[in-house]
């Protein structure tokens, strides 16, 4: 069975497409607007994202280990100790200027008994990967203040990761909660629900670099690259149109 597609005259020539030409600009024009459908989903993600990253700040509760779940990027206050002996470096982070580092992950216990992971920031490789950069810090009692977020994941995790080892401070690319229990050996039930994590305000001492902000593009990245994709797809209709205009030859009007 074939395709056959009736030649249209316009003024002094005829559109006359190829069926499978055809076939072949409709798939590819529909793949371009869904990518671009799909950027424009994530814009509107990312500005939810973004939004929520604003409101966080709006109010502060109190992190325990009896607290049910914060929204994410909810303003804490917590009060307790640092584990320095068991902390976490996690890899592959960058800082705003792309420099290689760690993010720095140490366990705090609440006053009530609670755990929680703070990450206190950002520090960057030292002079080989061997060596470990000194991330040092009190186990005195303090106050914290910081927002409610989660452990940073990979784009893409694949397979199951090796389990986490000494010695500490532990090297750790993308590492889970539970991996992070399993590491720690704390059950589940002596974590608190509040939050995953706590990122620590850049005003509060015994931290790195925090220039904490919403995940991932802004939204008008997004936006742009939508633009883009409508944009292909707009100047792919036009060229299979113009590449489809063939002189008419002098055939009368209806031929």
């Amino acid at each position: 069975m074939s395709i056959e597609i009736a030649p249209m005259r316009l003024g002094s020539r005829r559109f006359a497409p190829r069926p499978l030409m055809t076939l072949l600009a409709l798939l590819v024009v529909a793949a371009f607007v869904a990518l671009g459908r799909w950027q424009l989903q994530r814009a509107a993600e990312k500005q939810a994202l973004y939004d929520a990253f604003a409101a966080g700040n709006e109010s502060t509760r109190v992190l325990t280990g009896a607290t049910t779940p914060l929204p994410r990027f909810q303003h804490v206050v917590l009060t307790g100790r640092y584990d320095p002996a068991h902390q976490i470096l996690i890899d592959n982070m960058s800082d705003a200027q792309g420099h290689a580092g760690y993010e720095v992950i140490t366990p705090f216990v609440l006053e009530d008994g609670g755990l929680v992971l703070v990450n206190r920031g950002w520090v960057p490789v030292g002079p080989s990967r061997a060596a470990r950069p000194r991330v040092a810090v009190s186990g005195e009692e303090r106050t914290l203040h910081g927002r409610a977020d989660r452990l940073p994941l990979p784009g893409l995790r694949l397979g199951q990761d090796p389990p986490l080892r000494a010695p500490y401070p532990v090297v750790a690319n993308f590492p889970t909660h539970e991996a992070i229990e399993r590491l720690l050996g704390e059950p589940r039930a002596h974590w608190t629900r509040g939050a995953e994590l706590v990122l620590l305000d850049a005003a509060d001492p015994d931290g790195y670099v925090r220039a904490w902000t919403a995940p991932g593009f802004p939204p008008m990245r997004h936006i742009a690259y939508a633009v883009q994709w409508f944009g292909l797809a707009l100047a792919l209709a036009v060229i299979y149109v113009v590449t489809n205009l063939r002189p008419s030859n002098g055939e009368p009007r209806g031929a």
